[in-house]
């Protein structure tokens, strides 16, 4: 198959960026939080090309989800300085990596975990308020002696509040985000180490306490995030065809396995999303639509769906400029 050079070219459901606002996103938040001041989080987009974007703005470091990305951000010569964000205990690829690696740890078996593997850097993963991961801030210190004694350098503390990341009330967002990086500023004093790591695309403005915000999803964007009327662009979208046409709905081929749904069904421009299956979208549009035209559908949460798919198409209107593969997927 020749290299497409036009939408219409694309076999469908294809993963496609817009040109254009993919990179006013990328410069709006290096301006925001230049350099340092912003480690971007690759699970967004799973995606070395994509990473390279972001250290050309002056991102040197960068947060992983799983040991995975790690991997393939060293193995892309982008292991200045890799935070993986995720308590994980089979760290035994770690160690060997030609990288700066630095492990999330909230309990005496990851601490141990992390030790046996090779990693000597960590930070102190402390609850915020998230449901998930990360010690009771009050144990944070005990555990930083735990690491201490295992020869573990302890960098200092990480914590995510993205129990808070998608309240649209900005005020009390603000107001929210405060009191759970009281909590972590508190461990800090106990843990020690100089970096307080937190944050994400939905606290980015507000979290004023992190030294560095872990955000991603700012890149390409969903609908779910541009509800709070941040300032970057949809810029993420999944090419269909339309399969079917009746009197009442249509069917496009972008279903269940080319969309992330745990934030709710996608939207299509000028029609109403009735429901997704394994391979279809079944929806109504409000003006006509023939068989095989092609139909943009905005996911509700980007990092689900870029998994979804083994590469993204960059595009200008409906010029295929870029092809990137998706090369941080799977574990």
């Amino acid at each position: 198959m020749p290299d497409p050079k036009h939408l219409h070219d694309l076999p469908t459901p294809a993963l496609v960026a817009e040109r254009a606002p993919l990179e006013r996103n990328l410069a709006t938040m290096a301006e925001a939080l230049p350099g340092d001041r912003l480690r971007p989080h690759v699970k967004a987009h799973k995606c070395t090309a994509l990473a390279r974007r972001q250290a050309a703005q002056g991102h040197r470091g960068f947060t992983c989800a799983t040991v995975r990305e790690v991997e393939g951000m060293a193995a892309a010569g982008l292991g200045h300085d890799l935070l993986l964000a995720n308590e994980v205990l089979d760290t035994r690829r770690l160690g060997a990596l030609d990288a700066r690696v630095t492990v999330a740890v909230d309990s005496e078996e990851t601490i141990r975990a992390v030790a046996e593997g090779g990693v000597r850097e960590v930070l102190i993963d402390v609850n915020v308020g998230l449901p998930r991961c990360g010690c009771a801030p009050e144990a944070a210190g005990r555990l930083a002696d735990v690491a201490r004694t295992r020869g573990l350098e302890v960098r200092g503390v990480m914590g995510y509040e993205g129990h808070l990341m998608m309240v649209d009330d900005r005020a009390r967002q603000k107001q929210a985000t405060d009191e759970a990086m009281e909590l972590l500023l508190h461990a800090h004093e106990a843990v020690g180490g100089g970096l307080v790591s937190a944050g994400g695309t939905g606290t980015y403005d507000l979290n004023e306490a992190a030294h560095e915000i872990q955000a991603g999803s700012y890149v390409l964007m969903d609908t779910a995030y541009a509800k709070l009327g941040l300032p970057f662009e949809l810029a993420l979208t999944v090419l269909s065809t339309v399969i079917l046409v009746s009197e009442k709905w249509s069917v496009a081929d972008g279903g269940l396995k080319a969309l992330g749904m745990d934030h709710g069904d996608p939207t299509v421009d000028g029609a109403s999303v009735w429901f997704c299956s394994d391979e279809h979208l079944t929806f109504s549009p409000e003006a006509p639509l023939r068989v095989g035209d092609r139909i943009r559908i905005q996911p509700a949460h980007v990092d689900p769906t870029m998994a979804k798919h083994e590469r993204l198409w960059i595009v200008d209107g409906n010029e295929v400029v870029d092809v990137m593969e998706i090369d941080l997927r799977g574990w």
